[in-house]
């Protein structure tokens, strides 16, 4: 298969292309002008000879008359080498040949050219004697032909040479403007896992370029970013996944090394399973939060009355807050469209995290407030305020203010919030935290349609 040209082989074709078509048409133009331009002069000469020539063959009628005006004729033409008369009568018979070789002229009244294998000629035919003979006068034009001539075979030595220069002068050119690009393609040659962090020198790039070495820069950007977030993914979920394998390692073991009794066995599989659920429950988290992350929560969309779902929630979580002596409250309502399980989850989450922050004797409120287009959702507690340069990372997987903290459950591990985060954004809405006054409050802003 034939190669393609390369980018800067194209633009140095397309300048040699150019150039030609350019020096070829302006060429030709050129000739055009000059050729008219000595047609225009000959005539001239032509006309000029003519009113001359009508004076002296006035009243020659036939070839009788015409003898006695030879002589004066013939010494005006000696004067002029390169000019010949021809007069013919009405019959078409020829009274009088200056230089009987010269060719045969056409006899319509006129200017016209001629050629020979040896010369050129422009000839003038007109009437004489009211139609009664014809005078033509023939002048030799060679020297035109051949300054014509000469003009095109310059013109194409120049469109060649002109092409063949523009062809090394583009490929020079392409070569040099093209050396941005090449850049970029080393810098993308060298980017791996390990040099996410280079950096095309915008400053340094054509105004053209600019735009796509700051689009490149934004990709490489997110390809960091996305690179150390998988990594700290990784090292986290193999982090929350070693602690329960290497429990169950050390308890099964330690369980087979002697022979135990019915109920001994049944409690430690009760222990594994507790272990394994966690563990199942982590994995099933996690691969709800990549499906959030390539786009495939696909909430549904059905009319809820959140205040019904908030109350079951807070009825559910009544229990738990009575033994930690916690206040549950919720106030206002807001209808909204959304899919019922997902924002079920995600306020449990919330509720979940309330909970567990909130000291003895503290409050937890939910209040719903309808805006123009968008349901408010507050989740506020009371308990000790959080760093405000910690809140933006309560939602990132894993994270934990107290790493030492271990909880029994999926939330538990740091997951909670990142995937109440996700189901919000798969609603088209947005959540934040803040903290102050001794309270601390998860913002929740979804769209009513």
């Amino acid at each position: 298969m034939m190669r393609r040209l390369s980018l800067g082989s194209r633009l140095a074709l397309l300048f040699a292309a150019c150039t030609a078509v350019v020096s070829l048409t302006a060429g030709i133009l050129f000739s055009r002008a000059s050729e008219t331009h000595f047609i225009e002069l000959d005539q001239q000469l032509l006309n000029s000879r003519l009113s001359l020539l009508r004076q002296m063959l006035e009243g020659a009628d036939d070839p009788a008359s015409l003898a006695p005006r030879l002589p004066a004729l013939q010494t005006e033409l000696s004067h002029q080498a390169d000019l010949a008369v021809r007069i013919r009568g009405s019959d078409g018979r020829i009274w009088f040949d200056s230089q009987p070789g010269l060719p045969d002229s056409p006899q319509r009244v006129g200017l016209s050219t001629l050629h020979t294998s040896a010369s050129d000629y422009r000839s003038l035919c007109v009437n004489l004697n009211n139609g009664k003979a014809q005078l033509t006068l023939f002048l030799d034009i060679t020297h035109h032909q051949h300054f014509l001539q000469r003009m095109q075979q310059l013109i194409w030595l120049t469109v060649g040479l002109s092409a063949l220069a523009t062809a090394l002068l583009g490929a020079w050119a392409a070569r040099s403007g093209l050396r941005p690009l090449r850049q970029m393609g080393e810098v993308a040659s060298g980017v791996s896992a390990r040099s996410l962090t280079t950096r095309l020198p915008e400053g340094q790039m054509p105004v053209e370029l600019a735009e796509l070495a700051q689009t490149v820069n934004a990709m490489l950007e997110r390809l960091d970013d996305a690179f150390q977030r998988l990594s700290a993914f990784s090292a986290d979920i193999a982090h929350e996944l070693r602690t329960p394998l290497s429990n169950l390692l050390t308890h099964t073991q330690v369980t087979l090394t002697r022979p135990r009794s019915l109920d001994e066995y049944r409690e430690a599989l009760h222990s594994n399973l507790e272990e394994l659920q966690w563990m199942a429950q982590l994995v099933n988290d996690m691969l709800y939060l990549a499906k959030a992350d390539h786009g495939l929560l696909m909430p549904s969309r059905q009319q809820l009355a959140l205040e019904e779902e908030a109350d079951a929630l807070l009825e559910y979580y009544a229990p738990l807050a009575e033994d930690a002596d916690v206040r549950l409250s919720r106030e206002g309502q807001a209808p909204l469209a959304g899919d019922r399980h997902m924002l079920r989850r995600a306020l449990s989450n919330l509720l979940d995290n309330a909970l567990r922050f909130t000291p003895a004797g503290g409050e937890i409120r939910v209040t719903l407030e309808q805006r123009e287009g968008l349901v408010r959702l507050q989740v506020a507690n009371r308990g000790e305020p959080i760093d405000p340069a910690l809140l933006p990372k309560l939602f990132d997987r894993f994270y934990r203010a107290d790493p030492a903290r271990r909880e029994g459950s999926s939330e538990h591990a740091g997951l909670g919030l990142a995937i109440t985060r996700s189901i919000v954004q798969a609603h088209g809405g947005s959540i934040r935290g803040e903290s102050a006054g001794g309270w601390t409050r998860f913002v929740v802003d979804l769209p009513t349609v």
